[in-house]
Order: C-alpha cells, then sequence, then structure tokens
C-alpha cells in the first residue's frame, strides 16, 4: 500500500509537470468537442503521426487530455444553441438549452462544467481504487444485461411522452423505426434503405444527430428571429460574474447528485462498445426518476442538466478500465490509445502495474489533472461563452447550418451524409413544430439498433428462447430495478395529487 501511494505521488507531479501539454489540449478539445461530427477519436487519429513521434508519457498525457475536454467541449454548444457536440451529450439539450433561453446560459455552463469535472475527478479515484473489481463488471454483462440496460436508455422516452404521452410515444416509435434501417443484424438483408448504399450499415449517427438538434434549430431561429426569452434577454443585458459564482454554488449544493450519476457512466463504461450515450440517457432517466420534482426535467431544472454531463465523463475513467488491465478498448478512443502504446511495446494486463506502474496509473492521473486544470481554465470563460446567444441570428443560424454540415460530412466523407442530415433537419423542424419532442426519435435512432443486436444475439445463444431473457441473475436483478424505475414515478405522481387535494 506504501509502495503504491508513493508511485502515485511521483506520478502526480510528473504529470503537473506537463502542464504545458495539457492546458493547450484542453482547448484543442474543447474546440474538437463542442463541433459536431468530430470528437477526440478522430483527432487523434489526424494527430497519430505526432502522437506516435512523442514519448509514450507525453503521448498518453497529450490523448487522455483530449478526451476529457472533448467530453466537456461537447456540452457548451448543447447548452448554448441546442446542438450536441458528440451524441454522448444528447440528453444535455433537454434542460441546458431551457436555461440558455431564460438567460441563464451563463450559470448553466459553470454548472456543468464543475458537473464535468467532479464526476470525472471522482470516478478516476474510483477507478484507481477498485480496478480489478471494475475490470471483471464486462464478463457479467452479457446479451441479456445490455438488453436491460437498453432498454433503461430508451424508457425515457417513456418520461418524455410524460408530457404528451401520444406524440412522445409515436416520436419514439418513429426514432425505433429509423434505427432499424439498413442491413439486419442476422441475414444482412436491407430493411427501408430505399437502395441507397450508404444506409446499408444503418442510419449514420452524425448526420442524425446534427439533423435533429442543429439544422432544426437553426430552422427554428430564423423563423422566430430570437434565442432567448425576453425575461432572458433582460438577464443578458448586464451579465457579471455573479451568473457564474451561483452556477458554482448550485452544483457544488448538489454534490451527492453529482457523485451517484457519476458513478452511473463508470459502470457504463467498463463495459466495452456501451458509451458516453447510454450513460447520459441511463443517468437522465435515473435522475428523473428519483427526483421529488420530476415536472421540472426539460424546463431548465439544474438536476437535469447534470445528470448527463457527470454521466458522460464518468465514463472516461471507465474505458480506461478494460483497456489497461485486459487490453480491451472500452470505446473508439480507447482503441487508438491501444495502438499507440502497442506500438511503444506497452504490455497489457494486471502485470502493468507491477511492471510499468508510471504508464497505468498515469493514464488515470493526467485525467485527474486534467480535470483539475479544466475547471481553473474554462469556469472563467463561461461569462464569455454565454454571449453567443447575443449574436443577431442572421449570423448565428448560416454559422450553425455551415459548421453542421460539414460535421456531417467527416466521420464518412460521404456528400450523401450532408443531404441525410438537412433530410433531418427538415424532419425535426416539422417534429418541433407539431409539438413532437426530437429528444424522443433520437433516443430511437442511438439505442434502437443496440438492443436489437443484443436481443438477437441472446435469442441466437438460446436457439430461440425467449426466456433466456430472464435466465441471468444479474439480468434479473436489473430488470426489477427497471420496473421499479418505471413504477416509482406513478407513485410519486399519485402522492402528489393527494398532496395537492387535501391542500385544496
Amino acid at each position: 500500500m506504501g509502495d503504491t501511494s508513493a508511485i502515485l505521488i511521483e506520478v502526480f507531479f510528473e504529470t503537473i509537470s506537463f502542464w504545458w501539454v495539457i492546458i493547450p489540449t484542453i482547448f484543442l478539445g474543447l474546440i474538437v468537442g463542442g463541433i459536431p461530427g468530430f470528437s477526440a477519436a478522430n483527432t487523434i487519429i489526424i494527430l497519430m503521426p505526432l502522437t506516435l513521434a512523442m514519448e509514450l508519457q507525453t503521448g498518453l498525457i497529450f490523448m487522455v487530455s483530449l478526451y476529457c475536454a472533448a467530453r466537456m467541449g461537447a456540452g457548451i454548444p448543447a447548452i448554448l444553441v441546442n446542438i450536441p457536440g458528440t451524441a454522448g451529450a444528447a440528453a444535455t439539450p433537454l434542460d441546458g438549452y431551457p436555461m440558455t433561453k431564460q438567460g441563464r446560459g451563463q450559470q448553466a455552463l459553470a454548472i456543468s462544467f464543475v458537473a464535468s469535472s467532479l464526476g470525472g475527478l471522482l470516478t478516476t479515484m474510483i477507478a484507481l481504487a477498485a480496478m480489478p473489481l471494475l475490470a471483471r463488471v464486462g464478463f457479467y454483462m452479457h446479451s441479456v444485461e445490455m438488453i436491460v440496460i437498453m432498454l433503461f436508455g430508451i424508457s425515457l422516452i417513456a418520461s418524455i411522452a410524460a408530457q404528451d404521452m401520444v406524440k412522445g410515444l409515436i416520436a419514439g416509435f418513429f426514432g425505433l423505426m429509423l434505427g432499424s434501417i439498413g442491413a439486419d443484424v442476422v441475414y444482412a438483408t436491407p430493411r427501408g434503405t430505399m437502395g441507397f448504399l450508404e444506409l446499408y450499415d444503418g442510419v449514420p449517427l452524425i448526420p442524425a444527430l446534427v439533423g435533429l438538434f442543429a439544422v432544426s434549430e437553426a430552422f427554428i431561429i430564423i423563423e422566430k428571429r430570437v434565442i432567448l426569452t425576453k425575461q432572458g434577454q433582460t438577464a443578458m443585458e448586464n451579465p457579471t460574474w455573479a451568473a457564474t459564482f451561483e452556477g458554482v454554488r448550485d452544483a457544488f449544493k448538489r454534490w451527492a447528485h453529482i457523485a451517484w450519476t457519476s458513478v452511473i457512466g463508470l459502470i457504463i463504461g467498463v463495459i466495452p462498445g456501451a458509451g458516453a450515450s447510454i450513460a447520459s440517457f441511463v443517468a437522465y432517466q435515473q435522475s428523473r426518476t428519483f427526483s421529488k420534482t420530476p415536472e421540472k426535467y426539460g424546463t431548465g431544472h439544474i438536476e437535469g442538466l447534470i445528470a448527463p454531463e457527470s454521466a458522460n465523463n464518468g465514463v472516461t475513467s471507465g474505458t480506461l478500465v478494460p483497456l489497461l488491465v485486459l487490453g480491451i478498448p472500452g470505446g473508439a478512443t480507447a482503441a487508438i490509445m491501444l495502438v499507440v502504446m502497442q506500438f511503444h511495446g506497452v504490455s497489457f494486463g494486471p502485470s502493468l502495474f507491477q511492471q510499468e506502474p508510471k504508464v497505468g496509473y498515469g493514464m488515470f492521473m493526467a485525467m485527474a489533472v486534467s480535470y483539475l486544470l479544466m475547471i481553473l481554465t474554462i469556469l472563467p470563460l463561461s461569462r464569455y461563452m454565454s454571449r453567443v446567444t447575443t449574436v443577431p441570428t442572421i449570423y448565428l443560424a448560416p454559422m450553425i447550418i455551415s459548421f453542421t454540415l460539414v460535421g456531417a460530412f467527416v466521420p464518412r466523407e460521404y456528400m450523401f451524409d450532408i443531404y441525410l442530415a438537412l433530410a433531418f433537419g427538415v424532419i425535426g423542424y416539422i417534429a418541433r413544430r407539431t409539438g413532437y419532442h426530437v429528444a424522443a426519435i433520437l433516443i430511437g435512432v442511438i439505442l434502437g439498433p443496440l438492443l436489437e443486436t443484443y436481443f438477437l444475439r441472446a435469442l441466437k445463444k438460446s436457439e430461440g428462447d425467449i426466456s433466456v431473457l430472464f435466465s441471468s441473475t444479474l439480468g434479473n436483478i436489473l430488470w426489477v430495478a427497471l420496473v421499479i424505475s418505471l413504477v416509482l414515478p406513478l407513485v410519486f405522481d399519485r402522492r402528489r395529487k393527494k398532496k395537492e387535494m387535501v391542500i385544496q
């Protein structure tokens, strides 16, 4: 124990000495994360020759810092202009953007930065302390367990539908239908592709995300000519540091909420292939389920902003656990880190922390230091970032469409994806104008194909026996938790109505 503590202290001070690498990388990561279509993964791929030319420690610190900053950066446009930078930030606008429209954008950014940093720091410490235990989570999460986890995220559609049940469920099922487009998992038979080869791999996520949120929002901005409400415009006339301090105070007052939602992100991050999008939706759904005021979610509620932001930053440390302990990357960025580490001759497994402790512990320490420096360097900028909402919409809307269409093109470099983003933009605009929630559509597009894949995989293993869904002890525990999370809001709502009747 003493040797480990000494190594951690030594690695901490060594990592701090690389501040000249971390701080510029943080600002690069914020830009990368804030542009839809760009991500830490494809940026590291572009900079791969530079990364391989660096010393191993410098290269790892660079990649980890970029990864963490991109996660935080994705929430900035999601809060300010309703445009998630990545799928992991898709739940952030549900409460972040309403806060901006009310003139509380500066406060929302401060809350987001604190929740992201504290969530990332906490889960990094937990990952260091409980690494052997967390590494086993991936072994227990098979198809059945993943099906239930998908359903946790998809059940958020029901929460959204609570405002208008029919429209909410229609939007959700429409998203699930769009998610089923492409070659089916078993026989590779094309479904709903309309002859377009570009759709055989399914609906690409970034064009769908860009279209439903960014392009449709630009159309709404053009129509309304304003982002802020009258109350919001009044609040933004004389911005002060007070809003930033208020956001910091609001976030720290809810430290327990940050803690348990970030742990959700950590656990889901450990599961290879799960990712930040699942974590953020599940955390938001659970946050709303156990809230005393679930009716406030979607109206600019602070806890509704904290949950997805702390969860998707909790994922970052989770993805490193299977990478370092098992040599299995937990996501796309971790897979690129694997390539770089193999190039430098790093051997993975439990022995890594005995043979090369500065590499194993160093990656987590780089993550912790990155989050510490992010809160110090980025938080003061919230006052100036929030001024984006005061830019005349005649300039802002074309800029949004231009940047986001470029983002739609980047991942696959198909012109088809630009047209697809515009098509989703029209769908999103019509949905907004007619009272359908675009978030419900996006949940179906993201989680629908994953649910189908795990469901068919489970049936294949059981030779078509549907009872396999209830054959796992852990799976059955998750089923019970899912039922409870769906029933509890109904119970709480009924109790609240009874109290209101008694008061009247």
